[in-house]
Formats: C-alpha cells, sequence, structure tokens
C-alpha cells in the first residue's frame, strides 16, 4: 500500500495512514509541530508531491497539531536510501537537512512513509534538536525488516 501511495500517486492512501498514526496519539496531543521528511525538489518533481507532506497534513488535521510543511528542507538531491548499503545511507543523509522556521522550546512530530534503518529520521532529529527542538518525535507509517 505504501509502494501505491509513493509510486502509484494514489493519494486517497494519505488519509488512511493519517489515521493509522493519528489512532496511536493521546486524547491530547503532546507536539506543538508535525514536519514531514522532505524529498528533494528533483524527487517531488518526477513524482509531483510528497507522500510524507500529504500524510502529515491529513495527520495534522487529525490531531490538531499546526503542520509546518516548509519547516524542514532538503539541501542537496542524494541517491534513494534503499539502494545503499548501511554506511553509505548514512553519508548520505549527513549534513542534507535544513530547518527553515523557529523550533526552540517545541515538541516536533517528524512523519515518514517508511523506516529501514532509521538513519534519515536520526538525521532530521539532530537538526531539530541543533535548532532548539525540546522533543522530538518520529512517526512512521511502515518498517522494513
Amino acid at each position: 500500500m505504501v509502494a501505491a501511495l509513493k509510486f502509484g500517486g494514489r493519494l486517497d492512501l494519505a488519509e488512511v495512514f493519517a489515521r493509522l498514526l493519528a489512532s496511536r496519539e493521546p486524547a491530547r496531543p503532546l507536539a506543538d509541530l508535525v514536519v514531514a521528511v522532505p524529498l528533494s525538489f528533483e524527487r517531488e518533481s518526477e513524482r509531483g508531491f510528497n507522500q510524507s507532506l500529504e500524510i502529515a497534513r491529513r495527520y495534522a488535521r487529525l490531531t490538531g497539531i499546526t503542520l509546518a510543511e516548509l519547516a524542514l528542507s532538503r539541501l542537496r538531491h542524494t541517491a534513494p536510501q534503499q539502494s545503499l548499503a548501511r554506511e553509505e545511507r548514512r553519508r548520505n543523509v549527513r549534513g542534507v537537512f535544513g530547518v527553515d522556521v523557529p523550533v526552540r522550546g517545541l515538541s516536533v512530530v517528524v512523519i515518514d512513509d517508511v523506516m529501514t534503518t532509521g538513519l534519515t529520521l536520526g538525521e532530521i532529529a539532530q537538526v531539530l534538536k541543533r535548532a532548539g527542538a525540546a522533543r522530538v518525535v518520529n512517526r512512521v507509517v511502515a518498517r522494513t525488516p
């Protein structure tokens, strides 16, 4: 189903995934902002959308947490993580992300579609913490073995 969203343009599945993620949240949101893992300009242009952002939009609406659509940026295009070995993945995401909105003292939820090694989410969490985020929570739809 994730592949159908990501590569098949099945944007209706973003609602299903957001509902699944939101159903795991406490009744009162414990975060200030929702952000999505950004795609490179090239990859987003190819697909026509960012699947993580589509999920994040719906998740934010369902939870009442503010969506910061432009909070994170990808500073350069990188190879797809799934095509790389673990150490190459680590190098691939190092220094790739930037924070473009104030996050000092805030609790931030990062939405991603798939997590394999967690290196991308770890790098984003580090960038957000360096920018002053008090807490970073990752929410992912699927995890590969």
